[in-house]
């Protein structure tokens, strides 16, 4: 079992299932959450279905200095084509991740419970957003849990209302990230718009070797 800064208890994530799922229940209290993320866990469930916890194998995994800018990407930057901020609006954020209409998806795994959880993840300063902007609108952007701690940032879920929006935002926070000694992004599963962009597939082995480096501050 993992035990670490925390009365909380996971089992170790080499006990999950063939899909990855490793536990269910529980709640999603800061600290509980907080205590998985550090440990390579993440809560992923339906509305309806008790709270499930993952830990997939192979993991999705993005270093900043591997990051795949394309030609056409290079030409939106060079143009300014949007305006990126960051933690100016979380909660719209999160709720358009929620809500955004998604191919070969019928509901979303950002529940209410989720939203309400994450939402206070950013009070404490632990979660993050990045908003794209088009003018005075907001067309695009991702949210996701900052662990200092480790040097890694944990991905969760982005939306785009505009082509390119989400993906411009990305890659802004990779840069970012980069500068500021962000050693990997933690991008959970395959797709092929991560791929696409230099994210890589790891064992879960190498990626928990990886979480729990020692890192100098």
């Amino acid at each position: 079992m993992y035990k670490l800064t925390s009365d909380i208890i996971f089992p170790h994530p080499k006990f999950a299932d063939e899909k990855g799922l490793l536990a269910f229940g529980g709640d999603l209290s800061l600290e509980r959450i907080k205590v998985a993320y550090e440990n390579g866990i993440f809560p992923w469930y339906e509305e309806g279905q008790p709270i499930l916890w993952w830990s997939p194998d192979p993991r999705m995994i993005l270093f900043p200095g591997k990051l795949n800018v394309s030609k056409s990407m290079k030409k939106l930057f060079k143009e300014k084509a949007f305006r990126v901020t960051y933690n100016e609006n979380f909660e719209y954020i999160i709720n358009k991740c929620a809500n955004i209409n998604r191919e070969e998806q019928d509901g979303t795994w950002i529940t209410d419970a989720m939203i309400t959880s994450f939402t206070g993840l950013h009070e404490a300063g632990i979660a993050k957003s990045i908003e794209v902007w088009q003018g005075d609108k907001i067309v695009g952007g991702l949210y996701g849990l900052l662990l200092k701690d480790k040097n890694v940032f944990c991905g969760e879920s982005m939306f785009t209302e505009v082509d390119n929006a989400s993906k411009y935002g990305f890659i802004t926070l990779v840069k970012n990230m980069e500068k500021n000694g962000i050693r990997l992004i933690d991008c959970q599963v395959y797709t092929k718009h991560l791929e696409s962009l230099g994210a890589e597939e790891v064992s879960r082995h190498n990626f928990l070797t990886l979480l729990h480096a020692e890192v100098e501050n």
